[in-house]
């Protein structure tokens, strides 16, 4: 699989070709039951676990799909990855994740 990386560039390679920059977007609708449960944690205080599980699978899903695009690209990494959280629908009931960065191929340095 594709490397990712915040940084811009990657240790012991050199960059040997920039190839663009390469998105992966996820759309995810949060579940009515989790809403009701986060009320309660909200009033009470606490960790909403189903928010945070669906944060984490958008995440995965989006840096996934990034992976894919590099590498139909022709990439060996994607370096100066960014990963952006937002809420849509008039009723906050969805959640976009959106991870961008800078294909890249890469050559050991020797």
């Amino acid at each position: 699989m594709i490397l990712v990386t915040t940084t811009p560039t990657v240790e012991g390679y050199a960059i040997t070709n920039y190839l663009g920059i390469v998105f992966g977007e996820v759309i995810s609708g949060v579940n009515m039951f989790k809403d009701i449960g986060a009320g309660f944690r909200n009033m009470f205080g606490g960790r909403s676990q189903g928010y945070e599980e669906e944060l984490m699978k958008a995440r995965n899903e989006a840096i996934l799909e990034m992976q894919q695009r590099a590498e139909a690209m022709g990439a060996h990494a994607v370096v100066s990855t960014d990963v952006d959280y937002e809420v849509l629908g008039a009723d906050n009931g969805m959640l976009m994740v959106t991870v961008s960065g800078t294909a890249v191929q890469i050559a050991r340095r020797g």
